[in-house]
């Protein structure tokens, strides 16, 4: 069973090209971050909790990248040197308190808001991992990690000049098109080819 104690989350916004098609939106020039509390972290088979505050809670599956040493200012291809390995995060979303609010942070902060699992993998390729995200089975999200505008390594030299990361730190990629609504009883299911599956019950 997974667990790890991450001193924060970053999570990265707007990351996949497939993903700014689907918005209409122009691909960014540098990568856009922001931080998920650890305390909305929960593992495999656990629950995730829609807030009363929220009438649209989003479901995104993403790529994670575990810190595995403590690194500051690192050079891109240095990068991988600083990893202990991927593993599966649904950064949820309240969709509707970040529009309302336009910045991020209460609607990706509410707990059981970073379902993270089932396993810390070391030995794959980052930049070629097909990525999907099921609920009760229909596919939503599907995609690869080739279609990501920032690689992991440009991702961890940038967030390494912003902020020092320590070991089990996590660092989020982005999600593919395909974000949509959870509702009660809904069973999600977050696979990465290589890594397995990370699946929660919604109540």
């Amino acid at each position: 069973m997974l667990k790890i104690n991450p001193t924060k989350v970053v999570g990265v916004g707007l990351n996949y090209r497939d993903h700014a098609e689907e918005l209409n939106m122009e691909v960014p020039e540098e990568p856009v971050i922001f931080l998920k509390p650890t305390s909305s972290i929960i593992y495999h088979g656990d629950n995730i909790v829609l807030p009363r505050q929220s009438k649209r809670v989003d479901h995104e599956v993403e790529l994670a990248v575990v810190i595995g040493k403590k690194c500051k200012d690192v050079k891109k291809e240095d990068a991988l040197d600083y990893i202990m390995g991927y593993t599966i995060l649904n950064d949820v979303t309240a969709r509707d308190i970040q529009r309302r609010e336009g910045q991020w942070t209460r609607a990706k902060s509410f707990d059981t808001f970073c379902p993270i699992g089932p396993r810390i993998v070391r030995d794959l390729d980052p930049g070629n991992l097909d990525i999907q995200l099921r609920v009760n089975g229909e596919i939503r999200q599907k995609s690869n990690t080739r279609n990501m505008i920032f690689t992991v390594e440009e991702l961890i030299a940038f967030i390494s000049e912003v902020m020092t990361l320590y070991p089990h730190d996590i660092i989020s990629t982005g999600t593919p098109p395909g974000v949509g609504k959870l509702r009660r009883g809904d069973i999600v299911e977050c696979e990465i080819q290589g890594i397995g599956i990370l699946r929660n019950y919604v109540v």
